[in-house]
Parts: C-alpha cells; sequence; structure tokens
C-alpha cells in the first residue's frame, strides 16, 4: 500500500482519483408525492408535493458573470484489447463563480470520472478524446503534464471521497499541508506553517496549534475530511471538485461538512463540483443539479425545480424513490433494471431499456440536450410535436 504514495500530498503535483461509494441519507428532504405509486409503464409520473426550502439553498455568484469553468462535449475513452470504452459522450456544463453544481446520478454514470478528467488524473489506458476543459476561459485539458501540475492543487483543488487514503499516513497532517504551500506558493517554511495551522483553525480543526503535527490516523473521519479540506484550499483554487465529500460519514458530521463548504464558498466565492449519490445531501447544498447517466448528462437545472418536478424520466425515477415524509404511498417508484456496462451501452437514449416512457425513435437516436425554461434535458419527450416540452430549442 506504501508504494501508492508519490507525494505526501496528493495535490502537491501528483494525485490520484477516486471511485463513487454509497452515502448514508441526510435527514431533510423534500416532500414528494407520487402518482401513480406503482408507476405502471406508459404511467406519466407526477411530483405535486410541497417543495421544504433547506436553509442552505441560495445561491453564492452572479449568474450573468462569465462561468469559471467551463466543460464543452467531454468525451473519455478506456482503451482495451477487445474494444475502446466509453465512459464520458460529450458532456457540457458550465459552473459560475460561487457556485455548488451538484453531479448525482447511479455508480457507473460517470460522475467521478468527469472530475478526475477535469483536474486531469485519468491515467492510461483512460484518455481525453475529445472536448474541451475551460477554466476562466484558459484551455487546461491539453496542458502538458508539468504545465498541469501547476493547475492541479493552485487553480483547481480536489476534495477525495476516502479521507483516509488521501492522506498519506507516512507523514503528518502538518507536512503535507505545508508541501502544498510551498509547492504553489513562494512561502517559507515558517510562513507556510502558520498558513497551514490558519487553514486547519478555519475548517473547525480545534487547537490546531497543536493537531497539524499529528499523524492522519490520530484523527476521526470527520476531522480527517477537514484535514483534506484544508488541503484542497491551501492555495486559493477557482474551482473545488468534492468526489463525494461527506462518504462513510454519520449525519451530525455530514451536515457540519455542508455548512463548512457552504460557508466557503460564500465567503471565498470558490466554485465547487459536488458528486454524490445522496440526493439529501444535493438538496441541502447544491444551486443547481446535473442527473448523469451512462456518461451522458440527462437533465440539468435548478436544484429546486430538478428535485420538486423532474423532467427527464430517469431523473423522475431518482426523486420518486426518495421516501416522503408525508403522504401514505405505499410503494416508492423503482427503476427497473441497472445501469449498462460499457461495452453494451445501448443504442439511441441510453435509458431506454428502463424507460416506460421509450417509443421508437428512443431506441434509434440519440436525444440532444434542449432548453425547457431554465433546464436542459436530454429526452425525446420534449422534442416531439405537441409534447410537454412545449417550445423546446437545442442547448448551445
Amino acid at each position: 500500500m506504501a508504494g501508492r504514495y508519490r507525494t505526501p500530498s496528493p495535490l502537491a503535483g501528483e494525485g490520484w482519483g477516486g471511485g463513487s461509494t454509497g452515502l448514508a441519507r441526510l435527514g431533510a428532504k423534500p416532500a414528494l408525492h407520487l402518482s401513480p405509486a406503482r408507476g405502471e409503464r406508459g404511467a406519466k409520473l407526477t411530483l405535486p408535493g410541497a417543495w421544504i426550502e433547506p436553509p442552505y439553498l441560495r445561491f453564492c455568484g452572479d449568474p450573468m458573470t462569465a462561468p469559471v469553468l467551463s466543460v464543452r462535449d467531454l468525451t473519455v475513452e478506456f482503451v482495451t484489447r477487445r474494444a475502446t470504452l466509453r465512459a464520458l459522450d460529450k458532456i457540457s456544463f458550465d459552473i459560475a463563480r460561487g457556485e455548488v453544481l451538484g453531479v448525482v446520478g447511479e455508480s457507473g454514470a460517470g460522475k467521478s470520472v468527469t472530475g478526475s478528467a477535469i483536474i486531469g488524473l485519468i491515467d492510461p489506458p483512460g484518455r481525453i478524446a475529445g472536448g474541451q476543459v475551460l477554466l476562466s476561459g484558459e484551455r487546461v485539458d491539453n496542458l502538458p503534464p508539468d504545465a498541469m501540475r501547476k493547475v492541479r492543487g493552485k487553480r483547481i483543488g480536489m476534495i477525495f471521497q476516502d479521507p483516509l487514503t488521501s492522506l498519506n499516513p507516512l507523514y503528518r497532517v502538518g507536512e503535507q499541508l505545508i508541501e502544498t504551500i510551498q509547492t504553489h506558493t513562494s512561502m517559507n517554511a515558517a510562513d507556510a506553517r502558520k498558513r497551514a495551522i490558519a487553514l486547519l483553525d478555519e475548517v473547525g480543526i480545534p487547537a490546531p496549534e497543536r493537531r497539524i503535527d499529528g499523524y492522519p490516523h490520530e484523527f476521526s473521519g470527520g476531522m480527517r475530511q477537514r484535514v483534506v479540506i484544508a488541503l484542497a484550499l491551501c492555495a486559493e483554487p477557482e474551482v473545488i471538485i468534492a468526489d463525494e465529500p461527506t462518504t462513510a460519514l454519520d449525519v451530525s458530521v455530514q451536515a457540519q461538512i455542508i455548512a463548512l463548504i457552504k460557508r466557503l464558498c460564500k465567503e471565498r466565492g470558490t466554485s465547487v463540483m459536488l458528486v454524490t449519490h445522496d440526493m439529501g445531501v444535493i438538496a441541502e447544498t447544491a444551486d443547481r443539479v446535473a442527473v448523469m447517466y451512462a456518461g451522458r448528462i440527462a437533465e440539468i437545472g435548478p436544484v429546486r425545480e430538478v428535485v420538486k418536478e423532474p423532467l427527464h424520466p430517469y431523473a423522475r425515477g431518482l426523486m420518486g424513490a426518495i421516501p416522503s415524509l408525508e403522504g401514505d404511498a405505499e410503494r416508492l417508484v423503482q427503476i427497473p433494471g441497472s445501469m449498462p456496462r460499457l461495452s453494451a451501452i445501448p443504442p439511441g437514449c441510453a435509458f431506454n431499456p428502463r424507460c416506460a416512457q421509450a417509443f421508437a425513435r428512443c431506441h434509434v437516436e440519440r436525444p440532444e440536450l434542449l432548453s425547457v425554461g431554465d433546464r436542459k434535458v436530454a429526452c425525446h419527450l420534449y422534442d416531439e410535436p405537441g409534447s410537454m416540452g412545449g417550445k423546446a430549442e437545442i442547448a448551445a
């Protein structure tokens, strides 16, 4: 295991990415009422329930400003002896300054691969096969390794999902913080140590002057995650990619980490891409949410609208699987089947084998991402004459 650690800190030049694991449920959720309860084939699912607005639901940035992060037609492939597997298939989105964009979907949807591609941590046989990643208007996906190493950690930070494995157990947390600070700034060791102590204090580590000399195993899970957040903040990055930052934490600690991320977003104007399975975390934290399926974006829009009244059948299924705090539905909505393997993604809409509303066009033609109000949805139901999408337009 020790051979995995190439430097004391994964953000001090080199690093590695993480996968996807399930999260514990956060308490407060939107009240959803589903009709019909069993979601029979061909039936239209509706979500007329009331929305419980969480205390953190607010937009931290100015939507009129240019996006800090722009992803355009990003495609990631993994080349094997038998086939070339496409993990991301032309996904596009923007994140404004101070905004939290939540990314949700089942395991295998491509959430963590998206974050790894943005920060430049796709290792062979994986590769970015197409598209662009723009950071404040500057393209970064095609930078040579040495140049990308200067961007990673300094302009784009990363919060890995397992703090115990993303921190080097052989080094004190202070050494890892100081190395990262000195890698991306011109501070000397003494000033870097003061900066590290200030960061630990900012993220809520008690007695930071003493705890800075502790090893990772001497911290609890929540405290380790706070250390990882401090690592991500070392060089004042413009964007932070948080890959399931509340994984394996109990509900009370989850709430603390969520509040910390929102506070940092508000105070620093940092943009955050939050990857998670948990819709409760999304409702508490995100300003907008992107629902991913089989390496594609199925729906993206303001979190309040997507949670209250989702448009895409897959998004409806995800929301319908959330237990309601009100109502007396006997059964939750169940999405039949499972996420397709990368080697067996069906033609047309990737969700068509599991969709109760699929028709002939869904099996042969991939839907474009259409603008429907403030949202974008990739579904032929909103591109048919007389459809419920009204005047849907192809998103740019």
